[in-house]
């Protein structure tokens, strides 16, 4: 168990790492951010910050160092990074949590393994596997690079009447994915927190809703049935037994309405603070953040439970600028991220809006 004042490092200096540093500040911890970006938002509220790249073994091993446990805020670290790091300070979540979530086919026979829905799937690694991937699971399909891909980036539809080699030239002809089109009746998440003994906790699950292949509002409760909602938790936890997670993991999911109910499958998960869980920062006596905090230095976990209705709604790009309204909304609360530049697509902040607690 860290004691107050211990460093905690992150890498990656974006508005996650900016929220777990202030999230671990207020229990008394430093943090020490590594960063390529000297413009890293994360470094304004960070007691010490390295610029240098995730390949320096040498400024790798001073961050090393200098820290009592490193983790991440994003889940396109180098695995090669964290497994470096990993052989002189605890990384947590582990370097399995990374890799496996770094490639989509991983993922997938991840939850196969464990009996877990996924969408049909099949590996691509050529055009030919691709015609091939086509006749069996059919169109529409959705092409996606099994590495570095979010918010809509490297993958296409490939629809009837779509030209296969188009679309994967469109994706730079990069190890694939296809995966069968899904009709679901919404998007939903399950942010699931272990602590470095084993226990875990649930947040309520939430309902999101993306424009344009990024978030745009999160909201909880989500409509659910309370045995689907139950069934999502429990999914979310046995990922995380799986994997030896330490932290905040997020699973995001499909739901399937069908004539004798709901169904749940698995489309992909975040072995970080997410997104979609930011309502916890004013919706829960302990935000994802803290709680991500609190597990990878041995505290106790800190209560999930929800006190109000709440719908988290991102602010893209221009949207931002409109800050002194949304600070005078009554029942809203105004993150915004320091970030210097205003761009289209760009993730500048969110507002938390809370009613009383229904059910």
């Amino acid at each position: 168990m860290l004691k107050p004042g211990s460093t905690i490092g992150i890498l990656g200096g974006g508005q996650l790492g900016r929220m777990l540093a202030t999230a671990a500040a207020e229990l008394g911890f430093r943090c020490h951010v590594y960063c390529p970006d000297g413009e890293s938002p994360a470094f304004d509220v960070a007691a010490a910050r390295t610029v240098a790249a995730y390949e320096n073994q040498s400024a790798l091993s001073a961050f090393a160092g200098s820290v009592d446990v490193v983790t991440y805020e994003f889940e396109n670290v180098p695995a090669a990074t964290a497994d470096f790091l990993g052989e002189q300070v605890d990384v947590l979540p582990g370097p399995r949590a990374l890799s496996v979530s770094q490639d989509r086919l991983s993922e997938k026979e991840l939850m196969q393994s464990l009996g877990i829905p996924v969408a049909p799937f099949a590996a691509v690694e050529d055009l030919a596997g691709l015609e091939a991937a086509l006749e069996a699971l059919g169109r529409p399909s959705i092409l996606k690079t099994r590495r570095f891909g979010y918010d809509g980036k490297g993958q296409v539809a490939i629809r009837a009447g779509d030209d296969a080699a188009a679309a994967f030239e469109a994706i730079a002809g990069k190890p694939a994915v296809l995966e069968g089109f899904v009709t679901f009746a919404r998007e939903v998440s399950a942010l699931v927190v272990r602590g470095r003994s084993g226990e875990t906790a649930v947040y309520d699950i939430v309902e999101n809703v993306h424009r344009n292949h990024i978030l745009a509002t999160s909201t909880v409760p989500a409509q659910l049935s309370e045995a689907t909602a139950d069934a999502a938790r429990a999914i979310a936890a046995k990922v995380a037994d799986a994997l030896g997670y330490v932290g905040l993991l997020a699973v995001e999911m499909f739901v399937v309405e069908e004539a004798d109910g709901e169904r749940l499958i698995v489309n992909e998960i975040a072995p970080r603070v997410h997104n979609s869980g930011h309502w916890t920062q004013d919706g829960c006596l302990v935000s994802q953040f803290e709680n991500h905090i609190r597990a990878i230095a041995g505290w106790p976990l800190g209560s999930t439970e929800r006190h109000s209705d709440a719908v988290m709604t991102n602010l893209i790009g221009a949207e931002a600028d409109d800050w002194a309204a949304l600070a005078a909304e009554p029942g809203a609360r105004l993150h915004l991220y320091g970030k210097s530049e205003s761009r289209a697509g760009r993730k500048m902040g969110h507002v938390n809006r809370f009613l009383p607690r229904r059910r």
